[in-house]
């Protein structure tokens, strides 16, 4: 009696934690102890008020480790549940879990740091503990409707008995149904496990609703999850394990154009966690086909907060990598062959209280390396006359010759010095020498991106620009970019071209303007000119502009007028190419006088008409009372 009483208090108190702190209704129809250490619930269902409820469950049926229990943990020895469902909505912005996310007001505030290692160690090792040594799931469904996208797991039978576990599930979208299975061992109490997932039917496993919510489907034919120690010793916590997928589906549009493929990927990991830091140690391997890399990963806050990276592939055939690149993912080097070897590495550290004192090294050794075919790209068309056409939007643009038969084509040293001096200052001042890409600008940019929180700097170099424009489309990928450093790679490191040659076809296929390609359709457009006889002040607003040529009308006022912010950088990089010596005060003789635009481009700009009616003297002025 004692006993029954105690535990239709702890029913009383849950429920009314559930009703003040998150307006819900918590109820057990029927409780009762079966044995010594056993407990059997019905009709337990928790339902927030006017909304949907989270879960109903026929029958629960458990046991605990009496010993544990008096020394304050909870180990769960069995479970059994029958008939249930557990479901989360989302209407509108309103959830039906929303009160169960909101942090506790009354909760203390800390300054102190975090022990890393041991909060990790309490959680996993609660988790845990609320496993059971033997289970049984039988009819229990979890339920997603994210606004009418939905998803359903059916657990129609899980078995867990000697550490063996079987199932069998249903799995229900709005646009697929499909049995799957998963086998093992789970042995909770000695913290090692190893779980595959299968499909019971033909075909692969399909994702469940991140293809609805993200437009990202995903499936594989097979993964597996292995977790072979978790042991805390000296202040440090380790985990080990490995974790497999076959055949790897991804497809979604801001990863590529087509399905990608990874064939075979296994990750062998071994996290470590001390009391002010987390990290993927070095020794762990990330393998995809033939390629195998290092990863490490490291979170600091021992005295500042510090991230991270280093990524190194032992020394590797190159016919190997090129052949075991995801499908789809590098559409332009199929077909691809090389010779000899290479080894790669790339170190990256960044300090959040001092992001100036950024780190990034990307160094690849060759050995004997040659590239003896190119694959599906034509990049000998660098060095002849061809037909460039710019994509955007997925629609073809109009063709634009590149040569000689192109009256608006232009030689390089038919464009103004001046031009070309500008648009390498501002664009990749180094082109000349660097090898297509610059450590430095890398670096600036992730400073940036990561101070703003978004991508708002690229470090794309001028023969980064032209892969893009010559080879590849605008699509912003990470197919794209990809591939665009492999091709820029390749063109500066195989002497494909030369400088002078990339910054000729560059100058004559970049656009820069409303359907305005090459600068000889650039100097008449702007100021029926020649590129030969561009003047400095418009060689600096002609630089300033390829960022964002199609609003270069929004640089002026309804005067006609430069806006200050543009004259300003105009300003700027006028006096930067001065400290370098690149302009003398006597270029700009003359050219103090605001930049007027002559061309077809004076009809983009939003003039305001001036009134030049001549007013009658004679007239009457009448006054309107509004």
């Amino acid at each position: 009696m004692f006993r029954d009483e105690l535990l239709d208090q702890a029913i009383d108190k849950a429920s009314a934690t559930m009703k003040l702190d998150y307006n819900s209704d918590f109820a057990i129809k029927k409780a009762s102890f079966d044995g010594v250490s056993g407990i059997e619930l019905n009709e337990i269902t928790l339902a927030p008020h006017n909304l949907d409820t989270i879960f109903k469950i026929q029958r629960i049926k458990t046991s605990v480790n009496l010993w544990k229990l008096l020394l304050g943990d909870v180990q769960l020895g069995t479970l059994e549940i029958k008939n249930g469902y557990v479901q989360l909505t989302k209407k509108g912005k309103i959830r039906n879990f929303g009160a169960f996310l909101k942090k506790d007001k009354n909760e203390p505030k800390s300054d102190n740091k975090r022990d890393y290692a041991a909060f990790a160690y309490r959680i996993i090792s609660k988790v845990l503990n609320l496993v059971p040594t033997d289970m049984t799931l039988e009819n229990l469904v979890f339920k997603i409707d994210d606004n009418g996208k939905k998803a359903t797991v059916n657990f129609k039978k899980l078995t867990l008995f000697e550490t063996k576990l079987e199932s069998a599930i249903e799995v229900k979208t709005n646009s697929f149904a499909q049995r799957w299975r998963i086998n093992g061992i789970a042995d909770p109490r000695n913290k090692k496990g190893d779980l595959r997932f299968f499909n019971i039917d033909t075909g692969a496993i399909k994702v469940p609703y991140f293809d609805e919510r993200y437009n990202l489907k995903m499936s594989f034919d097979s993964i597996r999850f292995n977790i072979q120690n978790i042991d805390k010793s000296g202040g440090e916590l380790h985990l080990d394990g490995y974790s497999s997928i076959a055949n790897l589906k991804i497809n979604h549009k801001k990863i590529a154009d087509k399905d990608v493929i990874i064939k075979n990927a296994r990750f062998d990991y071994r996290f470590l966690l001390g009391s002010d830091f987390i990290s993927i140690d070095s020794s762990s391997t990330f393998q995809f086909n033939k390629i195998k890399l290092h990863p490490y990963l490291s979170y600091n806050t021992e005295e500042d907060t510090v991230y991270k990276l280093k990524v190194g592939i032992p020394k590797m055939k190159a016919q190997d990598f090129i052949s075991s690149l995801p499908d789809g993912l590098f559409t332009h080097f199929q077909g691809m062959e090389a010779t000899g070897n290479f080894d790669y590495k790339l170190n990256f550290m960044f300090n959040k209280n001092k992001p100036n004192k950024i780190v990034f090294t990307s160094d690849i050794k060759k050995d004997n390396l040659k590239i003896t075919k190119y694959g599906n790209v034509n990049l000998a068309k660098l060095n002849s006359e061809f037909t460039y056409r710019a994509i955007e939007n997925g629609k073809l643009q109009r063709p634009v010759f590149v040569g000689a038969s192109n009256p608006y084509y232009t030689p390089l040293d038919q464009i103004s010095p001046y031009l070309q001096k500008c648009v390498l200052t501002s664009e990749d001042p180094s082109f000349m020498s660097h090898h297509g890409f610059i450590n430095e600008a890398f670096k600036q940019s992730i400073v940036k991106n990561i101070r703003t929180k978004k991508f708002s700097r690229g470090a794309s170099t001028i023969s980064m620009q032209l892969v893009k424009n010559v080879f590849l489309t605008r699509e912003k990928t990470l197919s794209r970019k990809l591939e665009e450093i492999l091709l820029v790679y390749i063109i500066e490191n195989n002497r494909i071209t030369s400088k002078q040659r990339m910054l000729e076809v560059y100058f004559n296929v970049i656009e820069w303007g409303p359907n305005v390609y090459g600068i000889g359709e650039a100097a008449e457009f702007y100021f029926q000119k020649r590129p030969a006889d561009l003047n400095v002040r418009e060689c600096l607003f002609l630089a300033t502009i390829i960022p964002k040529p199609k609003k270069f009308m929004w640089q002026f006022d309804q005067e006609g007028l430069q806006k200050s912010y543009a004259t300003k950088h105009q300003a700027f990089l006028r006096n930067l190419m001065f400290r370098r010596g690149l302009l003398v005060p006597e270029d700009t003789i003359g050219l103090s006088a605001p930049i007027t635009l002559t061309g077809r481009a004076h009809s983009f700009l939003n003039i305001k008409i001036k009134d030049t009616t001549v007013i009658d003297s004679t007239a009457t002025i009448e006054e309107f009372d509004f």
